[in-house]
């Protein structure tokens, strides 16, 4: 596809433009590059200048797409945009989640991947209205992002995550649906292929996402200064995993607030990293200075050693947590209780206010 192969004003195209992405002043220098069906999308994004928009129109696209320019939106038309692998995925043939960065997108088993380099942050791309289902690995990914945006795209049944970012900054993830994921439905993490500190994430903000019958609705991991808000969490096997570790600077400084995270009780085995986990609702571990507040956390039952509506848990590796706060939550029908605190080592940890029936210790309702 030519780089004049673009749409300001024609028929259905247009109507999709002009309803989409608002009318383009004539002299506007950024132009919006059209897939159709039958094309390739990783042509167009080639093709794309900072500033650009890749339109892609109602269909199947089987491919990767790898984004590194800034700047640049890759948008669909909402669910009848869908991308998936080329090569069907094989039962227990997925690549391990530590593939290594240097692979291309497909053979990394993403969907769509937006990458930086080691040196410099890719700016500004926005991944938008779409669906991406059925990689080995994860639907959405970005590596070295600032400001990267995802929003209104269905992540389905990918095998490992269905949207993720590394060693990125000032994301913004709203308005997604995530489903059926191996793991989690969003996950976030410094980096997954080397011990690290904790990762300033410059205020990356998770919100208004619908996540369902993943492993994890939301993974946060060894990172700091970010927000997970306002979001409808349930059917998984744990709403929300706020993970630390002995490397400095230690996770958390960031805030769980204003989620509804209900009925997260299916049933997950356990793995190298995590036992056996059902009905939890939120969980810290290893983690300081985290705020949950005003979160709305019901119906999470089971009897894995991390099962109940809130819960702080002392890291695997030993670490503890520290000067956390739970407060102004409602809670109620969580088992083995509504406040779990299984840290005996931790200080500062503080719960205010919290209405709920029953706590383990006794007392913290």
């Amino acid at each position: 596809m030519k780089r004049c192969h673009i749409a300001y004003a024609a028929s259905a195209v247009a109507a999709l433009i002009g309803a989409g992405l608002g009318a383009a002043p004539a002299a506007a220098a950024h132009q919006t590059l059209v897939v159709r069906q039958g094309e390739s999308i990783q042509q167009a994004v080639n093709r794309a200048q900072p500033g650009d928009t890749v339109l892609v129109l109602p269909g199947t696209y089987k491919e990767s797409v790898t984004i590194n320019t800034p700047q640049v939106t890759l948008r669909g038309v909402g669910g009848r945009t869908v991308i998936e692998p080329a090569v069907k995925t094989v039962a227990g043939k997925a690549p391990q989640a530590n593939t290594k960065a240097t692979k291309s997108c497909a053979e990394g088993g993403n969907g769509i991947c937006v990458i930086g380099t080691k040196k410099r942050n890719v700016e500004g791309v926005t991944v938008a209205d779409l669906r991406v289902t059925g990689f080995a690995r994860a639907g959405v990914f970005g590596m070295a992002t600032d400001g990267m945006t995802v929003r209104g795209v269905q992540a389905v049944k990918n095998a490992v995550w269905g949207i993720a970012q590394e060693r990125s900054v000032r994301g913004h993830i709203f308005g997604n649906y995530a489903q059926g994921n191996g793991d989690a439905g969003v996950f976030l993490a410094n980096t997954i292929t080397e011990e690290a500190g904790a990762l300033d994430t410059r205020r990356t903000v998770v919100e208004r996402n619908r996540l369902e019958n993943n492993r994890i609705g939301v993974t946060v991991r060894r990172l700091r200064n970010l927000a997970v808000a306002e979001n409808h969490i349930t059917g998984n096997c744990a709403g929300v995993f706020v993970v630390g570790d002995e490397n400095r600077p230690k996770a958390g400084a960031l805030e769980v607030a204003y989620n509804n995270v209900s009925r997260n009780n299916k049933s997950c085995p356990k793995t190298d990293r995590l036992p056996a986990i059902q009905g939890s609702g939120i969980v810290l571990t290893g983690t300081e200075k985290t705020v949950v507040d005003g979160n709305r956390v019901v119906g999470n039952t089971g009897r894995s050693p991390l099962s109940g509506g809130i819960v702080l848990f002392k890291s695997f590796v030993g670490v503890t947590n520290d000067d956390n706060r739970i407060s102004d939550n409602s809670l109620d029908g969580n088992g083995p209780a509504d406040l779990v605190n299984t840290e005996t080592k931790g200080k500062g940890n503080t719960f205010q206010h919290n209405a709920c029936r029953a706590s383990k210790p006794s007392g913290l309702c």
